[in-house]
Parts: structure tokens; C-alpha cells; sequence
């Protein structure tokens, strides 16, 4: 007869580390109302690739934004003060690869939920603007740039067929693409 050894999963693991594993018993007062539960979800990414918790000490704030580029460069789109978010990108890392958009809310303590959603950068070079849209329609091409018209051409965002582009800065030379057929 053989014997299967159960192995413990990632989420096991980071409930363990936590100190979530074991079930919580608060006391209360026999009059005492029971509150209904207050669980914070992320407001943004809408859908989720990954979604961990993870301690990290020393971040001021309930809600933290960055964003993981390729070269692993973390850029921080919101938080209070100047605390280290690596080790929220760290147990992002763990399920999902560079790059990507994070969003953190404290949970309790210094223990944060985290979401995050993979997403496609590309790196050009534009001093022009900050979001540039690119659509071709039966081979016409049009540009927008902050939603005025553009003579602007960016190979980094044309597509074969008929498509739309909408193109965010994310930092620098950084892009934000979302490119949908037509």
C-alpha cells in the first residue's frame, strides 16, 4: 500500500504565515449585536489574475496602487508617505510575473489584501501627451492624442485588421496598451 503525502498548497501556506490558518473566536456579550462582517475588496484592477495577502511592516495608509514594469521597477501610483512595497510585490511574484497593476488594502495590522492583473506595456519613446488612442478601420488610420486629433505614428501600437488601441503612461517611456479587434 502506498501512502500519499499531502503537500501543502500556496494559499495553506500564506494563511499559515499569516496567522489566518487557525479559526478566530472573538468574545462578546450574550446582549451584545453581532456587526456585520466588513471585508474590503480591491477597487481596481476589476478582474484579478492574482489575489494574495501578505505582511508588510511600516506602510502608512489603508490603500496602496503601483505598477511592476517589465524590468521589475515598481512605480507607485498611490500611497501615503514613502514606505517599501516590495514585499506586496513579492507575494504578487510568487502566482504572476512582471508586469502588471497591484492594488492593496489593509486588512488589519500589517497584514494587506492584495489584487493584481497582468498587463501589456510597451516601451517608445513619445514626448506627446500622456494617453494616445490609435483605431484603423478599413485600412484608415486615426490618432488621437489627449483626446485631440494627431498626426502621431507609433508602431508600437498599430495592429493588423481593423483595431482600436488606447495607450496610458505609465512611467517615463512605459506604456499601458489595450488593443481590441474591430
Amino acid at each position: 500500500m502506498r501512502f500519499f503525502r499531502r503537500e501543502e498548497t500556496l494559499n495553506e501556506q500564506l494563511l499559515r504565515e499569516a496567522g489566518l490558518d487557525q479559526p478566530h473566536v472573538e468574545a462578546r456579550p450574550a446582549s451584545a449585536t453581532p456587526e456585520p462582517a466588513r471585508v474590503e475588496l480591491p477597487k481596481a484592477p476589476t478582474s484579478r489574475d492574482v489575489l494574495v495577502v501578505a505582511r508588510a511592516p511600516g506602510i502608512a495608509g489603508d490603500h496602496v496602487q503601483f505598477v511592476v514594469l517589465p524590468t521589475g521597477d515598481l512605480i507607485v501610483e498611490t500611497e501615503q508617505g514613502d514606505a517599501d512595497l516590495s514585499p506586496l510585490a513579492d507575494a504578487i511574484e510568487l502566482n504572476l510575473q512582471p508586469p502588471y497593476r497591484a492594488v492593496g488594502n489593509r486588512q488589519r495590522g500589517d497584514l494587506w489584501g492584495i489584487s493584481a492583473k497582468a498587463l501589456d506595456v510597451r516601451e517608445f519613446h513619445c514626448e506627446e501627451g500622456d494617453e494616445i488612442e490609435v483605431a484603423c478601420l478599413g485600412g484608415t488610420v486615426t490618432v488621437t492624442v489627449d483626446e485631440k486629433p494627431s498626426e502621431l505614428r507609433v508602431p508600437q501600437l498599430e495592429q493588423t485588421g481593423d483595431y482600436a488601441v488606447h495607450a496610458s503612461r505609465i512611467d517615463g517611456d512605459y506604456w499601458e496598451a489595450e488593443a481590441h479587434p474591430l
